[in-house]
């Protein structure tokens, strides 16, 4: 207990960058995908196809690899001017990557909504971005919460991969105390952490899927 609590507060440190990483991931990439989204089904040609590439290759390749890409390759393209901080960089390859995740599952939740509802919504003279607030999204929303619940997930553990580019997260403070000294310790309080995480988050989930459960 002695040796657990002394490395606790580092484990914990990295707990919170991997915390701030998903909480503002979550933040900029649900919204943003909502707006793909509803690009995705656009009767405009060139933005569909514009919106149909970026999803393609940002499902296409891995996340690992946009990390990289987004650190160590941006600076070289721009010769230095597209240079990003660490942290910064990280969550800009993290929402681009989730916002083509959520693109994905809006643009199936919008397209499983009948053609009646708009038409209904223009009958009662709601402009289009009211029927996509007022009609459409809280439909939609409770359509797709379970697939958004399964990315939410596995973006607490996607957040590991920051190690890659030198952030501190959860994973790789552990790392560090099971090189330094030589036991399993840390790494079993690393998956413990992250258990607790993906707990609290499933139960928050299960919440939201019951307060829209009176949609039937």
């Amino acid at each position: 207990m002695s040796y657990i609590l002394a490395i606790l507060p580092s484990l914990l440190e990295g707990a919170q960058l991997t915390l701030k990483i998903f909480l503002w991931t979550i933040v900029g990439s649900i919204p943003l995908g909502l707006i793909v989204g509803l690009g995705l089904t656009s009767r405009f040609v060139p933005l569909k196809a514009i919106l149909k590439f970026y999803v393609w290759l940002m499902r296409g390749t891995p996340l690992l690899l946009q990390l990289i890409f987004v650190f160590y390759g941006l600076p070289l393209i721009g010769h230095g001017a597209f240079t990003l901080e660490r942290y910064d960089a990280a969550l800009f390859a993290f929402i681009l990557n989730y916002t083509a995740y959520f693109a994905e599952i809006f643009r199936g939740g919008l397209q499983s909504i009948d053609r009646g509802q708009y038409e209904s919504a223009k009958v009662l003279r709601l402009s289009y971005w009211q029927t996509i607030r007022k009609v459409i999204t809280p439909q939609v929303l409770k359509i797709v919460l379970p697939s958004i619940g399964n990315e939410v997930i596995n973006l607490v553990k996607d957040s590991s991969l920051v190690y890659v580019i030198g952030l501190g997260d959860l994973l790789r403070a552990g790392n560090v105390a099971t090189s330094r000294d030589v036991t399993l310790v840390p790494l079993i309080l690393v998956g413990v952490i992250y258990l607790l995480l993906t707990a609290v988050l499933t139960f928050i989930l299960r919440k939201l899927e019951q307060h829209y459960s009176y949609w039937k």
